[in-house]
């Protein structure tokens, strides 16, 4: 995220096809959660689209003002409250989001979990410039707050009232919020009668309905530059990829990309890119953040208890690893090698 919000609206027509007219597609950018978000729709008239760009713009400018992990706000509030060991209150979107986070902490063994905003402090990773340079911080800061044990299940929540039972807990939704946000967009878009467009979060996105008489159409990118493959997505869904190269710390030949394990508050390295597809941009993000904690050897188990049955990674040597649905799905880039693997019962 930036330290402000700026939002940039950018109107485009498609013109005439060599045959026939091009169905009309309208599109909207905005620069929040310290990225480019775009959505495009299809199927309404200028008007239709710019009310609803209007309507976005400000849903997106709460979210920022509401969920930013480290600029006062909502979220700073309530992680100051829970450090007191006093009680909070919140917006509904941020209680949903603490709920959602509860399930798929235990779901996933831990390896997701929003509650380790000052390990993510600590090293820095509040920021939105990388990539950063320095050493790492001290092994002991970071056994200190892992051994606190920070959990999101150890928030109580009443209503709208937040109680933590750790005053460890320091809440950072940077795993999970993108792809809420893009839920929520696509919701105000349902409800305005837009039933076919795709909201892309710097490559992390949520697609219904059609491209005209096509599917939308997503490249895969690949670590190591270029795209690993593409997909023509499937009525609504959201794909969604957690990658350590582009955000991370540098210090000397050493790289640490900005994805911790909570369990020990190291940076994670085995896998350089997971992508999942899910129902909803909510489950896609935290999966993907949860199964590249896991790397090669649990991603599996995971993949299996969060339910999920899409799922492309790219490991710290460049191999492709796919689930079978999702080889079905994914068109592998020419010169691309990729094993599928079974997310075994």
């Amino acid at each position: 995220m930036t330290r402000r919000l700026h939002i940039c609206l950018l109107l485009l027509c498609l013109g005439l096809s060599a045959c026939q007219r091009s169905p009309e597609v309208h599109q909207a950018e905005f620069f929040v959660f310290g990225t480019v978000l775009d959505v495009s729709v299809q199927g309404v008239d200028r008007a239709a689209a710019s009310r609803a760009f209007a309507e976005l713009q400000r849903d997106f400018q709460t979210m920022h003002r509401d969920w930013h992990a480290w600029e006062p706000g909502m979220l700073t509030r309530v992680n100051e409250a829970f450090a007191a060991g006093n009680p909070a209150t919140a917006t509904a979107d941020i209680v949903e989001m603490i709920r959602r986070s509860q399930r798929l902490e235990t779901r996933s063994g831990g390896r997701f979990n929003p509650a380790i905003g000052a390990l993510i402090g600590l090293w820095g990773f509040h920021t939105s410039d990388y990539p950063i340079m320095g050493p790492p911080p001290p092994a002991e800061a970071i056994e200190r707050l892992v051994g606190q044990n920070p959990s999101t299940t150890d928030i109580e929540v009443d209503g709208l009232t937040l109680n933590s039972r750790n005053p460890a807990v320091q809440l950072d939704f940077g795993g999970i919020a993108k792809g809420y946000a893009v839920d929520l967009a696509c919701a105000r878009l349902n409800t305005l009668g837009i039933d076919n467009a795709i909201v892309n979060a710097g490559g992390d996105l949520r697609a219904m309905g059609n491209h005209g008489d096509r599917p939308w159409r997503v490249a895969i990118r690949d670590p190591q530059g270029g795209i690993v493959g593409t997909l023509e997505t499937v009525s609504d869904e959201a794909v969604f990829t957690s990658g350590n190269y582009e955000r991370f710390r540098q210090h000397g030949e050493a790289r640490y990309p900005h994805i911790l394990d909570p369990r020990s508050g190291w940076p994670v390295q085995a896998l350089s890119s997971v992508t999942v597809i899910a129902s909803e941009g909510l489950l896609a993000d935290a999966a993907a953040t949860a199964l590249t904690v896991a790397g090669p050897d649990e991603w599996t188990e995971v993949a299996q208890a969060l339910g999920l049955e899409q799922v492309l990674l790219v490991d710290a040597a460049g191999r492709v690893f796919l689930t079978p649905a999702m080889a079905q799905r994914v068109t592998v880039a020419e010169g691309i090698e990729s094993e599928v693997v079974e997310i075994s019962p």
